[in-house]
């Protein structure tokens, strides 16, 4: 019995291994900037979110605004900062747009999680997150419209 768990324990430890290993070369790539988010989300059916963000990109400092919609069961008020780095951007003109989830997010313990979106022009944003609030989301669609501040 023993030598069963040892088994199933080194089996385990190797799938956990690898896909930690899939992930770091995923992320493998450096990233383009940063961006820091600041974000209401509100529901009851049809839920919503606005908020604006920082977008670090070649030492310049880039506000911009954001606009979400999900449909599904959605509710609750909640507050919403995340920061993170973003991927594939060359140009600022690149940023603006709509963002939809590459990846389901993660939600850990005490509002933290993680997201990973991508707007119509490849870019990338991998974010981490912490909630204040009370937000239920069973959403089945969802995205975020990004566009630059004047």
């Amino acid at each position: 019995m023993i030598k069963s768990f040892k088994k199933i324990g080194g089996i385990l430890l190797a799938a956990s291994l690898l896909a930690g290993g899939l992930t770091l070369a995923a992320d493998a790539k450096q990233p383009a900037g940063t961006v820091s988010i600041q974000e209401k989300q509100f529901g009851l059916i049809l839920g919503g979110s606005t908020g604006s963000g920082t977008l670090s990109f070649h030492g310049k400092k880039y506000p911009f605004k954001l606009k979400g919609l999900s449909a599904g069961l959605n509710a609750g008020v909640s507050k919403m900062s995340a920061a993170g780095e973003v991927y594939d951007l060359k140009k600022v003109s690149q940023f603006p747009g709509t963002y939809t989830q590459l990846e389901a997010s993660i939600a850990l313990g005490g509002g933290v999680g993680g997201l990973r979106l991508k707007n119509e022009n490849g870019v990338i944003m991998n974010l981490r997150s912490r909630t204040k609030g009370l937000d239920l989301n069973l959403g089945s669609m969802s995205g975020v419209t990004v566009t630059m501040e004047k």
